[in-house]
Formats: C-alpha cells, structure tokens, sequence
C-alpha cells in the first residue's frame, strides 16, 4: 500500500486513475469541491472507490469544517458556520456552545457518511493568536488552549456519533503563523515555553486516531526544517511532547511553503516519521512519482489506518440531521448574531 492520500481529477474517475488507483493501492482519497456536483454522482464516486479496491473501510477524507473551509456546499448540502461562532457562544454560555457545536459536527458527519465519506479533516486546534495571518482567522475555537480542547473534543464526538472519524489538525499548531501556507512558509520565533499554549489542545486531544501536521518552522526546535519535513518535530514534539500516536498525514504536500519537487517533499516527509503523504491535486505525474519513489505503508501504519476507519460507516440517509441543525441554529442565537 502507497503511503499517500490521493486526490481525483474530477466527478467521476477516469480510466487513468481507475488503472493507477488500482496498481498503487494508496491509504486513501481526499475530495474537494471540483469531485462534489450532486448528492447521486458523489456517492457514486465514493462507491466506485470502493469497488476498485474491494473494501468496505475506505479511508476517504474531505476538509469541512464550515465557513470558508467547506467542499459541500448549498444548496446540496447544508451550511455550516466557522469555528469562530462556537468561539463566541463560548464567551457567554460554555456548556451551550459545547453542545452546539457536538451536534453541529454530528449533523455534518451524517451528512458526510451518507456520501461514502469517513474522515473529516477537522476539528482545527490552532489556538488564535493576536496578530497572525487570517490563514486560521475565524477558522479556530479560540485564543484559549482549554476551550480550544472542549470544543474540539465535543466536535470530534459529533462526528463519532455520526459515522466519521475526525483529524486534528495543524500539529504542532498553526495559530501563530504570519503567512499563508499555501502561498510561503511561515517563521515562528515562539520559545519553547511561549509554545506550550499551541500544544496544549493537542496534547488533550492526542488520543485522537488521525492527525496532520503544519508546514510551519519552529526555531525553537528545528531551525532548518517545517514541522512535517522535520525528524525531530515529528518524534520529539508530535510523538513525545503531545503524545500522538494516531495516523500522521502531512498537510498538502503541494503547498508553497515547501521547496523541491512534489516527490521529494514526499519522501522527505516519510524519513521524518510521517505516515501518509497528503497530496491534493490530482497530477498524475507526481502521484505516480510518489507511487514509485516511497515505500509500502509499514506495519504500524497500516494498524494506525485500521484503528483511524474502527466506528466510522456509511450510511444511506441524513435524514436525522434536520432536527439537529434546528438545536444549532437555537443555541447560536444565543448569541445575538448569525452564525
């Protein structure tokens, strides 16, 4: 098995992927607005993934998280709100926005696992910091590390309840970033002791069964490389100080932030201790680069893949969503503004 998360090139799959998908074996698949038309061709798409492998457990991810990071869309599938207005019901009201936002995230889940998908890349559990890129913005729970932890435990509850397994995400934390990742790597010049604000959700939350890293450089710890190309930020930080031992996939491995070839950011990620290369954009080149330049998914990859698909399924309805949106939407108001 390829150690990669995959993307499609579109609605359906071509007969180029279906051949390559086939001989690669990847870990999984990642679906973005470009795969997503209707309710029928998506769930079409998912079934044909796992036609082509011949298994039920499937590790297919998306990013949904609400707001500005949302694939599914209006009006096919409902909306949801950033992570910012759970941040604010917080403010007055911490056990309703708790509650708000575990059933937020198991509507979405319901909806998700009716559509063949299984892993949703959220919660975010970038802790906010004053003055850093809007790349995270209102996309984060909070500027607190224990609230930021509710509400993602609560979020990844949700999900759980509705089928899907959750990833948090940006290990080691993105919230200080001056930059767009997408766009340039970010220098974090925190101390180590500044730093322990951006782990402690994280470390709350480490018994999670998929996380991602950030592609951001820590000079605290690793002044030459970004958190996912670093050995000692993956053993040290992510394994040791926070404690994960779930699935590691890297963010985008297409992003600006990182330097060389798509192919060799992804053997680089591997060396560091990663287990799964995240890779988007559905270029055959680089994935087949990738598919013969890494090697097999070792043992204890492969049984953190199987422990990160343990509860989730695929559903044939979302029926029970609509009542759980209307106790969201009652306890958001709480707050006076729209979500």
């Amino acid at each position: 098995m390829t150690p990669a998360i995959f993307g499609l090139s579109g609605a359906t799959l071509t007969a180029e992927e279906r051949g390559f998908f086939r001989e690669a074996d990847p870990a999984g698949y990642i679906l973005f607005g470009r795969n997503c038309e209707t309710r029928e061709q998506l769930r079409a798409l998912t079934d044909s993934l796992r036609e082509l492998h011949g298994r039920e457990r499937l590790f297919v991810c998306i990013d949904q998280e609400g707001g500005r990071v949302a694939r599914l869309r209006p009006p096919q599938w409902a909306g949801y709100p950033a992570g910012a207005a759970f941040d604010r019901l917080y403010q007055i009201a911490p056990a309703s926005a708790i509650e708000a936002a575990r059933v937020n995230a198991e509507a979405m889940a319901l909806e998700l696992s009716a559509m063949g998908i299984t892993i949703d890349c959220h919660p975010s559990l970038d802790v906010r910091q004053e003055g850093a890129h809007d790349v995270i913005g209102d996309r984060a729970l909070g500027s607190e590390p224990r609230q930021v932890a509710a509400l993602g435990r609560a979020i990844l509850d949700g999900l759980a309840r509705g089928g899907v397994a959750g990833c948090i995400k940006h290990m080691p934390g993105h919230g200080r970033s001056s930059t767009d990742t997408h766009k340039e790597m970010p220098t974090v010049t925190a101390s180590e002791a500044e730093l322990e604000t951006d782990l402690a959700p994280f470390r709350a939350l480490a018994d999670t069964p998929v996380g991602m890293t950030g592609h951001l450089l820590f000079r605290a710890w690793d002044a030459d490389n970004p958190a996912t190309l670093s050995p000692r930020i993956v053993n040290d930080v992510i394994r040791g100080r926070i404690g994960f031992d779930g699935l590691l996939l890297t963010d985008d491995i297409d992003m600006e932030a990182l330097s060389g070839t798509v192919p060799e950011r992804a053997e680089r990620a591997i060396a560091a201790g990663c287990d799964v290369v995240l890779n988007c954009w559905a270029k055959m080149d680089d994935m087949a680069a990738i598919a013969e330049r890494l090697p097999a998914l070792p043992a204890p990859g492969l049984k953190r893949l199987e422990q990160a698909l343990d509860g989730t399924q695929v559903r044939e309805s979302d029926g029970e969503a609509a009542d759980l949106l209307a106790k969201r939407d009652a306890l958001l108001a709480l707050t006076g503004q729209a979500a």
